[in-house]
C-alpha cells in the first residue's frame, strides 16, 4: 500500500514504473537481465578472487583490474536487484531516502569507474612509453593515492545530489518512469527551480566523459607513436596485444554512454523504453564483459581459472 507523508516536503516512498511501455513484457526481459547479472557477480567475483591469491597479478595493471571488478560489482548490485523485484514481483516502491543512497551510489561508481580505466590507460602509457621507469613510477603508494583520488573525486562531486534533492517538493508525484532512481529522472518529479540541479548534472558528466575520455586518447596517441617506433613488426604486435583488453574495456564502458545522449540530443520522438534499456545495457554489459574480456586475453588469468575448474573436476 502507497503511503505519503503529507507533512513532509517529500513523499515517504517513490513508485519504479520499471521499463515503461514495456511493463507486460517484464517477466521475460528479466530472464536475459537475471542471467548477465549473474555472470557478472561470478565473473568479477572470481577476478578478484585470483588476483588476490595469484602473487604474480600483484603489479600495477591488475591492481586496477582489481578496482576495477569491485566498482563493477557496486555498479550492477546497486540496481538490479531492486530492479529484478520490479520485473517478478511488482514491487515498485522504495524509500525516499533508499532512492537518494541508490542514486549516490550510481553516479559516484560510475565516475569512479571512468576514473580507473583512466588510470589503466596512464598505466599502458608508462609500461609501452617508459618501460625502464614502469616499476619506480607506478608504486604501490602511488596505485593506492591514484585509488583515494578517484574515491574522493567521486564522492565530492556527487555527495550535493542528495541534498540538492531533499530541499524540492515532489508535487508532480512520486512515479519515477524508470528502474532506478537516476538523478534527472527524480528532478523531472520536484516542483520549483530545478535549473541548477540541471546545470550541476550536466556539467558534472560533460567534465568526467570529455576530460577523462580525452587524456584516455592522449594517452593511446603517445603510446600509438612509441609503438610505431619499435623496430620489428612483432614487437609492435606484442606492445599493441597488451592494450587491446584496455581498449575493449572502455568500448564497452563509454559506447553505450555515447549512444543514449546522442539519442537524447538527435532521437528526441524515440519511445522512453528504449532510452532506458540503453542505460540498463550500459550497468549490465561492462561488469559483464570485462571479467571474460581480461580472462580470455591475460595468459595468467586463464590459466588460474583453468587450474581452478581442473580440480573442482578432476
Amino acid at each position: 500500500m502507497l503511503t505519503y507523508n503529507i507533512t513532509s516536503t517529500h513523499p515517504a516512498v517513490f513508485l519504479l514504473m520499471g521499463i515503461p511501455g514495456l511493463e507486460h513484457l517484464h517477466i521475460w526481459i528479466s530472464i536475459p537481465f537475471c542471467s548477465v547479472y549473474t555472470l557478472a557477480v561470478l565473473g568479477n567475483c572470481t577476478l578478484l578472487f585470483i588476483i588476490q591469491v595469484e602473487a604474480a597479478l600483484h603489479e600495477p595493471m591488475y591492481l586496477f583490474l582489481a578496482m576495477l571488478a569491485a566498482i563493477d560489482l557496486v555498479l550492477s548490485s546497486s540496481t538490479l536487484p531492486k530492479m529484478l523485484t520490479i520485473f517478478w514481483f511488482r514491487d515498485q516502491e522504495i524509500n525516499f531516502y533508499a532512492c537518494l543512497v541508490q542514486m549516490f551510489f550510481l553516479h559516484s561508481f560510475s565516475i569512479m569507474e571512468s576514473a580507473v580505466l583512466l588510470a589503466m590507460a596512464f598505466d599502458r602509457y608508462v609500461a609501452i612509453c617508459k618501460p625502464l621507469h614502469y616499476t619506480t613510477v607506478l608504486t604501490g603508494p602511488l596505485i593506492t593515492k591514484i585509488g583515494i583520488a578517484a574515491m574522493t573525486r567521486a564522492v565530492t562531486l556527487v555527495i550535493p545530489l542528495p541534498f540538492l534533492l531533499r530541499r524540492f517538493h515532489y508535487c508532480r508525484g512520486p512515479v519515477i518512469a524508470h528502474c532506478y532512481c537516476e538523478h534527472m529522472a527524480v528532478v523531472r518529479l520536484a516542483c520549483g527551480d530545478t535549473r541548477f540541479n540541471n546545470i550541476y548534472g550536466i556539467a558534472v558528466a560533460m567534465l568526467i566523459v570529455v576530460l577523462d575520455l580525452l587524456f584516455v586518447i592522449l594517452s593511446y596517441i603517445f603510446i600509438l607513436r612509441a609503438v610505431l617506433q619499435l623496430a620489428s613488426q612483432e614487437a609492435r604486435y606484442k606492445a599493441l596485444g597488451t592494450c587491446v583488453s584496455h581498449i575493449s574495456a572502455i568500448l564497452s564502458t563509454y559506447t553505450p554512454v555515447v549512444i543514449s545522449s546522442v539519442m537524447h540530443r538527435v532521437a528526441r520522438r524515440v519511445s522512453p523504453h528504449v532510452h532506458i534499456l540503453l542505460a540498463n545495457f550500459y550497468l549490465l554489459f561492462p561488469p559483464m564483459i570485462n571479467p571474460i574480456i581480461y580472462g580470455v586475453k591475460t595468459k595468467q588469468i586463464r590459466k588460474r581459472v583453468l587450474r581452478l575448474f581442473l580440480r573442482k573436476y578432476v
